[in-house]
């Protein structure tokens, strides 16, 4: 993306709870105005590593430095460069949008504060919410809300822990305009994801499972690095079909997609092979297909004993 030192660049980042590893000798790279999507099943350790990189949690084993200072060494000097929307709306609902705004202004001890909270709530189209309680915002609103204040301190890294979690496809939408706004303007964000076309949406991305990093890059190059082979069917009682396939040689995973389904294996010859007698059939339409990522990451999981 650039050649300026990354955001972020830790390696061997380890941290364990009771005796178990959550976060196992990661390694991660964040370049300036960078898009850095995170992406793994609940307990995979992404909040963890998030919480890490703004100074809340203590590694127990790696280094790295983010923003140029040293993780271990110099984390209060992260945390005030840093803008970290949590999982869930942790703003206070008793309070008006604009109270809740000239508090954060006021944590982050912003000069000009009354003038910065005026001007972010213009840009985040939250000025004729300014006098509503937080607490009465739909989710998407509650969510613009949460990526102001964690604007108005202007950091250099945003660090968004499953931001569009449980709001609607358009303030899904507006909330990537914004996001994209941010890194044209070199922002870097490290967001954490469970939604496919938010991870196509980075430039690159990382797949976690129960610590361990399992893929890194951008989605083309995961996908191409996952090496499966793709076929499309679509037919009539596609359920019946999808039994059928189950337990066939070379047939890895069989996900359905709308009105057709996707069948994948990483033998691409044993693939085509096996399911040559159904092809034969006539009843189905079959064709090759490019993997997508959701395929890439099922197949992960597989790969890791996951359901």
């Amino acid at each position: 993306m650039s050649e300026a030192a990354p955001v972020i660049d830790v390696q061997g980042l380890t941290k364990s709870f009771s005796g178990k590893v959550v976060v196992n000798r990661l390694s991660l790279r964040v370049e300036p105005g960078e898009i850095f999507g995170f992406l793994g099943p609940n307990g995979s350790g992404k909040t963890t590593f998030i919480r890490m990189l703004c100074g809340l949690l203590r590694p127990d084993a790696g280094s790295g430095v983010c923003l140029g200072y040293d993780l271990l060494g110099e984390a209060e000097k992260i945390k005030p460069q840093i803008g970290y929307m949590a999982q869930h709306f942790s703003l206070y609902e008793d309070l008006s949008v604009r109270e809740n705004l000239d508090f954060m202004a006021r944590v982050y001890g912003v000069a000009g504060r009354r003038r910065a909270v005026e001007r972010i709530m213009e840009r985040m189209g939250l000025g004729g919410f300014a006098a509503q309680l937080a607490g009465t915002l739909s989710g998407g609103w509650k969510q613009r809300l949460a990526l102001a204040a964690c604007l108005l301190h202007q950091p250099r890294l945003l660090l968004l822990d499953e931001p569009t979690a449980g709001v609607d496809p358009k303030a899904r939408r507006d909330f990537w305009d914004q996001v994209y706004a941010l890194a044209a303007e070199g922002i870097s964000a490290l967001i954490s994801t469970h939604y496919m076309d938010e991870a196509e949406r980075c430039h690159r991305l990382a797949y976690l499972a129960y610590g361990d990093l399992l893929a890194a890059g951008t989605a083309e190059e995961v996908v191409a690095a996952a090496g499966l082979s793709t076929w499309a069917v679509s037919g009539r009682r596609m359920h019946e079909l999808a039994e059928r396939l189950k337990g066939v040689a070379g047939v890895e995973q069989v996900v359905p997609f709308g009105n057709t389904l996707h069948v994948s294996g990483h033998d691409a010859t044993l693939l085509a092979e096996s399911l040559g007698p159904f092809r034969a059939e006539g009843a189905y339409r079959w064709e090759r297909t490019q993997t997508n990522l959701e395929e890439v990451f099922i197949s992960l999981m597989q790969g890791r004993g996951g359901s």
